[in-house]
């Protein structure tokens, strides 16, 4: 069974239209590919046969990866609200050096913690899930136990 994937509406529209480039432009590249290293003779030896082949295998399965994910994709937008869900640009600040952090709290594929875009399935994501303005929580990682205070949601 397939996780459901939670998107922000620029990200789903993101991964439309790569969809609609694989299916139309790549598809259509990659089988010109195919066609002209057929032409090349035995297809055992043929280097460029077997790299369009790859290509091939890995646009199509891109394809169904992003078809699975827009399929069952929940759209998110941040809101106003008193405790922190999934679209959530929440403002933390570490017990340990008081350096408040600004991050948003996204679904798996929209991750990108240099952006801080945090999953939601991720230790820090899971535990900040439904805290309130003023609440601290605790998760483990492998370096111990952080602790941080929710400063502001939005």
């Amino acid at each position: 069974m397939q996780e459901h994937e939670y998107l922000t509406p620029e990200k789903y529209e993101e991964f439309q239209k790569e969809l609609q480039f694989l299916k139309t432009v790549k598809r259509k590249e990659v089988a010109e590919s195919l066609e002209y290293a057929k032409g090349l003779g035995d297809l055992a030896e043929n280097a460029e046969y077997h790299e369009a082949r790859d290509l091939q295998a890995s646009t199509e399965e891109r394809i169904t990866k992003l078809e699975n994910i827009l399929k069952s994709a929940t759209i998110v937008s941040s809101h106003a609200t008193d405790s922190v869900t999934i679209g959530s640009v929440v403002t933390v600040v570490k017990d340990s050096d008081k350096e408040k952090k600004k991050l948003t709290i996204v679904g798996t594929e929209e991750a990108d913690m240099a952006n801080g875009k945090v999953s939601v399935r991720s230790p820090f994501g899971h535990a900040v899930l439904g805290k309130k303005k003023g609440e601290t929580f605790s998760f483990s990682t492998p370096s111990g136990t952080m602790t941080y205070k929710v400063v502001e949601i939005k």
